[in-house]
Protein backbone atom coordinates (compact mmCIF):
# COMPACT_ATOMS: atom_id res chain seq x y z
CA UNK A 1 0.00 0.00 0.00
CA UNK A 2 2.81 2.09 -0.40
CA UNK A 3 2.47 3.31 -3.71
CA UNK A 4 -1.29 4.73 -2.91
CA UNK A 5 -1.45 8.16 -2.27
CA UNK A 6 -4.05 10.76 -0.11
CA UNK A 7 -6.98 12.16 -2.56
CA UNK A 8 -8.98 14.99 -1.19
CA UNK A 9 -12.70 13.60 -0.55
CA UNK A 10 -15.37 14.18 -2.92
CA UNK A 11 -18.03 15.30 -0.69
CA UNK A 12 -19.93 18.45 -1.78
CA UNK A 13 -18.69 18.84 -5.03
CA UNK A 14 -21.65 16.93 -6.71
CA UNK A 15 -24.28 19.13 -4.92
CA UNK A 16 -21.68 22.07 -5.56
CA UNK A 17 -22.00 21.21 -9.40
CA UNK A 18 -25.58 20.59 -9.21
CA UNK A 19 -26.46 23.84 -7.62
CA UNK A 20 -24.54 25.01 -10.19
CA UNK A 21 -25.75 23.82 -13.21
CA UNK A 22 -29.62 24.19 -12.21
CA UNK A 23 -29.05 27.95 -10.83
CA UNK A 24 -27.57 28.56 -14.37
CA UNK A 25 -29.71 26.47 -16.24
CA UNK A 26 -33.12 28.75 -14.23
CA UNK A 27 -31.22 31.63 -14.53
CA UNK A 28 -30.99 31.23 -18.47
CA UNK A 29 -34.49 29.77 -18.82
CA UNK A 30 -36.28 32.85 -17.23
CA UNK A 31 -34.28 34.96 -19.06
CA UNK A 32 -35.23 33.46 -22.57
CA UNK A 33 -38.70 33.43 -21.34
CA UNK A 34 -38.71 36.80 -20.54
CA UNK A 35 -37.03 37.70 -23.77
CA UNK A 36 -39.59 35.59 -25.95
CA UNK A 37 -42.75 37.09 -23.68
CA UNK A 38 -41.65 41.00 -24.26
CA UNK A 39 -39.63 40.87 -27.06
CA UNK A 40 -41.58 38.61 -29.50
CA UNK A 41 -44.97 37.82 -28.13
CA UNK A 42 -46.29 40.38 -26.82
CA UNK A 43 -45.54 43.03 -29.59
CA UNK A 44 -47.24 40.06 -31.90
CA UNK A 45 -50.31 40.07 -29.85
CA UNK A 46 -50.62 43.79 -29.68
CA UNK A 47 -50.50 44.23 -33.84
CA UNK A 48 -52.69 41.28 -34.57
CA UNK A 49 -55.21 43.24 -31.92
CA UNK A 50 -53.87 46.43 -33.73
CA UNK A 51 -54.99 45.21 -36.95
CA UNK A 52 -58.39 43.50 -35.83
CA UNK A 53 -59.54 46.63 -34.54
CA UNK A 54 -59.12 48.88 -37.79
CA UNK A 55 -60.72 45.42 -39.57
CA UNK A 56 -63.28 46.17 -37.42
CA UNK A 57 -63.91 49.59 -37.14
CA UNK A 58 -63.67 49.84 -41.52
CA UNK A 59 -66.38 46.88 -41.75
CA UNK A 60 -68.86 49.58 -38.67
CA UNK A 61 -67.93 52.35 -41.32
CA UNK A 62 -68.86 50.48 -44.51
CA UNK A 63 -72.14 48.99 -42.83
CA UNK A 64 -73.13 53.00 -41.46
CA UNK A 65 -72.33 54.59 -45.13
Amino acid sequence: MAGVTAMKPVTGMLRRGLVLDLSTALGLGVSCGYFWWYGYHLPRVRARDNFYTRLEAQRAEELSS
